[in-house]
Formats: C-alpha cells, structure tokens, sequence
C-alpha cells in the first residue's frame, strides 16, 4: 500500500460519547488519499471497543490505531505525528468533527493550489449537547507579517502542516501545557515564517467547553503560558499581545 498524501491524527481518552462523530466525519469525507491514525491513552469505557469495531465496519478506510498510557494530549499528539505516514497532518480532536464531506477535498485542494506547507480555516464552537447549535464563530482572517504580535491565531484544529515541517521545526512542547498548539504556530508561522494559505471557510465544528477561559484564574495561568510560548522561542511580545489574545475572542459571540 503506498502512502497516503494526508494524515488525520485523531487523540482520544475514554471518548466513547463522542468518538463515533469523530470517525464517521472523516470517514464521509470524499477525499480518498488520507488514512486517520488514532491514538488512545489506555481508555477503559469502550472507546477501542468502538474504534475496533468501527474500523471493521469501514475496511475500505485506512484507519490505524495504538492504545497505551501516554503523558497527555500533546505527548499522543507526538506519537502521532511520528506514526504518521502522510505528506501533510492535520489533527481532529475526540470531540470535534468535520462539518461537511468536502472538508479534506478543499484542504489538499487549496495547498496544492498555492504551493503552500501550511493551512488554516474557520471554525465554529457548537453545544456539546446539541450539536446543531452553533454558539461562537472563529473566523480566522488572513494572515499578515507580525499577526500574532496583534494577539491572532488561527484555531488550530484547523491547522494542516507538511510533515517536513515536524521535522524540521520540532513537535509539540510538553511543558508548555494548554499552550501547547499555541506555541507551535507562533514557532513555525511568527519564528520560522512559514507563511500559511488561509482557507476563508468552517471546516471544524468544536464541541465547546476549554478550560483555558473556564475563569479569570484559568485565563492568567493561560497567559502565563502564552508569554513562555514566546520566551522560549526567544521572541518578544508588545505589552498588550497577551491580553490582546483573549480580548480578540468576544467578537467570536457576535459573529454571525
């Protein structure tokens, strides 16, 4: 079997609620040249049992999967990555899923149109009970020179990145907590200059409900972390960047 031009790295921990839409959003994607690999941390309430069986339902998918206790989401994120057998990786979280089947079709589409290593899109934030019901819109915007020193990022559950780029420029930081993704972007897009194609459209629905604003003492540790993310890359922030950051949120609720 030769190599897929796309991976999808889908990580997941004791997800059986919501795992299902996860897997039939790219199962459905009418875009053939991906596998979606699927790394589990030891999950005990049947998330591989539905994996497994999933996977059996669909064998004209390639679908791969490991389970074994890892140090977090970015840690199996890693894993991912590294297993990953894909030209470009894009990652969809356990409880995310795509929001229409020509999600991926667009992507490649789009990257191989502009000659691009890197893509984002829009995403929409949706009741984690209601599905349908839409509650923040990210538009995420195009992106221009010192960007993230005006408090943007992209959602990076759109996030699409030529697997050379891992390799080059490094994967996740373990340290850096639910910053994480947010360094990685400013290393590879505000460092690295790596200048991604914008995709002006919602590919992602996310289910809502991130600790990082939960509180105001949530969202200081947060920008505690958001000023480490630039630190270690050696970089330096405007005084109002970090506060700029969650500010940029509000308009998310009035989108329309």
């Amino acid at each position: 079997m030769t190599s897929p031009r796309l991976s999808i790295i889908t990580v997941c921990y004791n997800s059986v609620t919501t795992i299902g839409d996860t897997l039939r959003s790219v199962a459905q994607q009418n875009y053939l040249d991906y596998e979606h690999v699927l790394v589990d941390g030891g999950s005990t309430d049947g998330t591989v049992e539905l994996i497994v069986q999933f996977a059996a339902q669909h064998p004209e998918k390639r679908i791969r999967w490991k389970s074994a206790p890892d140090k977090g989401l970015y840690d199996a994120m890693n894993k991912g990555i590294n297993w990953c057998e894909g030209d470009y990786i894009g990652i969809l979280n356990a409880d995310d899923f795509y929001a229409h089947n020509e999600v991926l079709s667009e992507v490649m589409r789009t990257l191989d149109k502009n000659n691009a290593l890197a893509l984002y899109a829009d995403l929409d934030y949706v009741d984690a009970q209601s599905v349908h019901k839409t509650l923040r819109k990210w538009h995420s915007g195009s992106y221009k020179r010192n960007s993230f020193l005006w408090g943007w990022m992209p959602p990076h559950p759109t996030f699409f990145v030529h697997k050379s780029l891992y390799q080059q420029f490094g994967t996740f930081r373990l340290d850096l907590k639910s910053a994480a993704d947010y360094e990685l972007m400013l290393r590879f897009i505000h460092k690295h200059e790596v200048k991604p194609v914008y995709l002006p459209d919602t590919i992602i629905h996310m289910r809502a409900g991130g600790i990082s604003n939960a509180s105001f003492g949530n969202r200081l540790a947060a920008n505690k972390m958001d000023r480490k993310a630039w630190k270690v890359n050696g970089l330096s922030p405007y005084f109002f960047t970090l506060w700029l950051k969650p500010v940029r949120k509000i308009g998310q609720f009035f989108s329309r």
